[in-house]
């Protein structure tokens, strides 16, 4: 084995003996309420299938249907030959969804970030102001910018306003990006404070609204819709990978700003277009939105009962606005332990641990649907109730 292998395997064994080793489960079956995964059904606490979605019959009868006409592949990018109908009817529809003037697909939500911020702000004299706990595919966008970072503390508004007029003098182009909903402890960025501000020091505003699509605003219209904001925010990011629950993600704002990322944005000029299913199954996900708020109105509904309860039992569940609900458990290795007996008793729910949180505040992240049923969450609620005393957690 050459060093450089030693090295990575060294690095593995040191994250398998301080639990930040991972666990990947595989499913043996579509994504719901409850899945299959090693023969058995488990309650499944852990996807973002905010809606329930995933398997919705309806989806995949517009993607049997779209696949029967146009095929499977784009075969191309969008700038060369792979841009086909239903992708500027998808465009054309998310842009009315959201209200804006008009809306950019791509492959993913992570993609979406990396089209918008290093295309906005690519230049070594510019700048971006970034929440400290924005998601990963924020960070590496700004990593791909040449453009200086300058974080701010979470939702600290009086830190921001610190370090917009430290930089006030900057020449090259500003730019502010934020989680819309922070995905780890399910808190709502202060968009309307941080959209004054940045008007008043010229700073373009982008929100990446992965976790509040499809839950907050009217319908699940997003953040932007939830404050009032329209026209106010440069650019929302989104993915359809969650409420939706398919595949892709978009770029929406103001006409201009899309046409410029059409045209300059590496991941529409360099990776291949959205597939006809995934798009087939967002327009019909995106109608069963435009119909009705139930399932929005049933996730919130769900997402209140499962915290009420584990509040009740004596949980630390921290300061969610949404539906996601962190349950603290502490160290990383008693989240991993936690997680494991809540899988033996039924409940699929994994630990999420340091990097991706800080030391000391190891959880289990708790992601209803609106796909559970009261007996869903009083199942979850017992089991946790379970392991909980099992393990000296609570009472």
């Amino acid at each position: 084995m050459t060093l450089s292998l030693q090295v990575l395997r060294d690095e593995l064994e040191s994250m398998k003996e301080k639990g930040l080793y991972g666990t990947i489960r595989t499913l043996e079956g579509p994504q719901g309420a409850w899945v299959t995964i090693e023969g058995r059904k488990v309650l499944n606490l852990c996807s973002n299938n905010y809606l329930g979605l995933c398997n919705d019959p309806r989806l995949v009868e517009a993607v049997r249907v779209a696949v029967g006409r146009f095929g499977v592949g784009p075969g191309a990018v969008r700038t060369i030959a792979g841009t086909m109908t239903p992708h500027i009817e998808l465009e054309r529809r998310l842009a009315a969804f959201k209200g804006t003037e008009a809306a950019l697909v791509v492959q993913s939500g992570f993609c979406a970030n990396l089209a918008v911020i290093p295309t906005l702000a690519p230049a070594e004299g510019d700048l971006i102001y970034s929440d400290s706990l924005n998601h990963a595919s924020i960070i590496d966008a700004c990593r791909l910018s040449r453009a200086r970072v300058v974080r701010y503390g979470h939702s600290d508004m009086d830190d921001l306003r610190r370090k917009l007029e430290e930089t006030r003098d900057g020449t090259g182009r500003k730019l502010l990006v934020t989680d819309g909903v922070f995905s780890m402890d399910g808190d709502v960025a202060r968009l309307p404070e941080i959209v004054d501000l940045c008007e008043a020091h010229g700073v373009i505003v982008v929100v990446d609204d992965a976790h509040g699509e499809g839950v907050l605003g009217r319908g699940g219209r997003g953040i932007v819709d939830h404050f009032g904001l329209h026209g106010r925010v440069d650019v929302e990011v989104g993915t359809l990978s969650k409420a939706f629950g398919v595949m892709g993600g978009v770029a929406s704002g103001r006409a201009t700003v899309i046409d410029y990322l059409r045209q300059k944005a590496r991941p529409n000029l360099f990776s291949s277009a959205l597939t006809v299913p995934d798009v087939a199954a967002n327009l019909a996900a995106l109608t069963i939105l435009e119909e009705s708020d139930e399932l929005v109105q049933r996730l919130w509904e769900n997402g209140r009962t499962l915290k009420r309860e584990l509040g009740t039992l004596g949980f630390t569940t921290g300061e969610s606005e949404t539906p996601i609900t962190p349950v603290i458990i502490g160290e990383a290795a008693s989240a991993k332990a936690f997680s494991v007996r809540l899988f033996e008793a039924g409940v699929f729910a994994t630990a999420i641990a340091f990097p991706t949180v800080p030391k000391g505040t190891a959880r289990i992240r708790a992601m209803v649907s609106a796909a559970h049923s009261d007996d869903d969450l009083a199942f979850a609620v017992e089991a946790f109730a379970s392991v909980g005393r099992e393990m000296g957690l609570i009472g």
